[in-house]
Order: structure tokens, then sequence, then C-alpha cells
């Protein structure tokens, strides 16, 4: 099994780190070279019994620069169909460490992507939504982008109605987000939601299709 060391170029790096407010270190690899470096490995953990996936994916996130989680999470959804429910949920202390909108959207398509094969909406949200870390709400109300007809509407209505007031930027913009992308599958109804009260956030990025 190949183990990943991504090369290290300083002055990519500073320019990466800045992009990302300087939460994080950078090793410096941008994306396209990144994803070159590790397909051999993505491609060979298809073979690993998940038990070692999973060992090497902690392994990963644990790693300093943040090329390592993007790796990391890479790993997850390439291997999303062998995982179980029990395998997603014992996951949720990664999700929670070093959280960034990068890595939490990175996170939201794995379990997005489980969730819609699956046939498990419910239950997916159900781990997001409510929890005090508004990082981990935000996972929540995006998570069915991209299900156009088959949205839970009762699940997305409640997960906006559940942070209408909150202030955190990520939240309403991930509000108007998850509107925005279901307004072009039901109009309507999203026209419906934003009669109610709003913050001019939500209402620019839902608005953006209508």
């Amino acid at each position: 099994m190949q183990n990943i060391v991504f090369p290290k170029n300083r002055e990519k790096a500073q320019q990466m780190e800045k992009y990302m407010k300087n939460h994080f270190l950078f090793a410096g690899v941008p994306k396209p070279e990144r994803f070159t470096l590790q397909k051999p490995l993505l491609d060979q953990s298809l073979a690993l019994p998940v038990s070692d996936l999973l060992e090497l994916v902690v392994t990963y996130y644990g790693q300093q620069e943040r090329e390592y989680q993007y790796l990391a999470i890479d790993l997850v959804q390439k291997n999303v169909n062998r995982l179980s429910f029990e395998e997603l949920t014992g996951l949720l202390p990664l999700v929670s460490q070093k959280e960034w909108w990068d890595s939490i959207d990175s996170w939201r398509k794995v379990y997005s992507t489980w969730a819609k094969r699956q046939q498990e909406t419910k239950a997916v949200f159900q781990l997001f939504e409510k929890q005090e870390d508004f990082w981990l709400r935000r996972i929540a109300i995006t998570l069915q982008l991209g299900f156009k007809e088959e949205t839970d509407v009762v699940l997305l209505s409640q997960a906006i109605e559940e942070d209408r007031l909150t202030a955190e930027f990520f939240i309403q913009k991930a509000i108007g987000w998850a509107l925005r992308d279901y307004s072009k599958t039901n109009p309507l109804w999203v026209k419906k939601q934003l009669q109610g009260e709003w913050s001019k956030l939500v209402v620019r990025e839902a608005s953006k299709y209508l």
C-alpha cells in the first residue's frame, strides 16, 4: 500500500493558508496535483478491509498539513458504498476535528452520497440536526443538495427553520444554498418559504434562480 507524503512548496502553501484565513498549515499542493499523487492510493484502498481503511483515514486525518485531511475524506468518499451506517457514525469524531467550510462540505458529500444511495436520508440527517456544533448543523441543512425530486421536504424545512435565527454566517449561507439548490426543482415551494422573515444573505442566495 502506497504511503502518501505530499511534497512541500512554501510559496504555494502560504497562498493556500491565506485563502483559508490561516486556520491551517498547508504543504502547498494544488488540487490537480494532489489528485494525481493520491489516485493510486485511492484505487488500492478499495481492496483494503474496511477496518484497515478506517485506520488509514484516522492516520491521515491526524497529520498536520491540510492536504492530508482532504486525502482522508477522499478515501472515505471512494469507499463510501462499502461502509455501514455504524461505520459512518464512527467517523463523526473526525468530522468534528479541524472544522472549516472546506472539510465540512467535503464530509457532507460523503454522508449525502451514502444517504441517497441507501435511501436512509432521515437516519443520516438525525446525526447532524440540533447539534450544538453549528458546523454539524450545516451538514444537516445541506445534506440533500442535488437530491432534486428525491428531496425530503419535511427534513429540509425542519433544518432551515431550526437555524432561521442563527446569526452565524456559515449557517445563513448554508440555508440560502440549500434553498437555491431546491429552487431548481420546486421554485414555488422556495418562493413560499421566502415569504417569511429571512436574513438578506439567505434571500440573496436562495433567489438566484427564481
